[in-house]
């Protein structure tokens, strides 16, 4: 589903607080994903931004185009209701999301639980 979609389906993950662990997760293709929880659901969902291109202005800097929002797709990976358990889970996921298909990783952990 694509973003917009993901909050409209429930109120309470627009108004809730999220914890981001990482923008640059990836698949088996190299495609990065977010990772963020939603403290009021306890979903921990990944986020997938196709890439953008880039453009150049006038004097030589260079940014990213902005992406239509439903190029932005949303996969829930696990409910976690417990920021603690959540926190378990995860342990090393800053050193894990460096690694090539590291998405994999966040699958497995948040599966097997703690």
């Amino acid at each position: 589903m694509d973003i917009e979609q993901f909050y409209d389906e429930d109120p309470r993950r627009r108004e809730s607080d999220e914890v981001e662990l990482g923008r640059d997760w990836t698949d088996d293709r190299g495609v990065r994903h977010e990772i963020s929880w939603v403290a009021d659901t306890g979903e921990v969902y990944a986020m997938r931004e196709p890439d953008a291109a880039i453009d150049m202005d006038p004097v030589g800097d260079t940014f990213e185009e902005d992406l239509p929002m439903d190029s932005v797709t949303v996969e829930v990976l696990a409910v976690v209701p417990d920021r603690a358990d959540l926190d378990a889970r995860l342990a090393g996921w800053e050193d894990a999301m460096t690694q090539p298909g590291s998405l994999g990783w966040v699958r497995e952990r948040l599966a097997a639980g703690t």
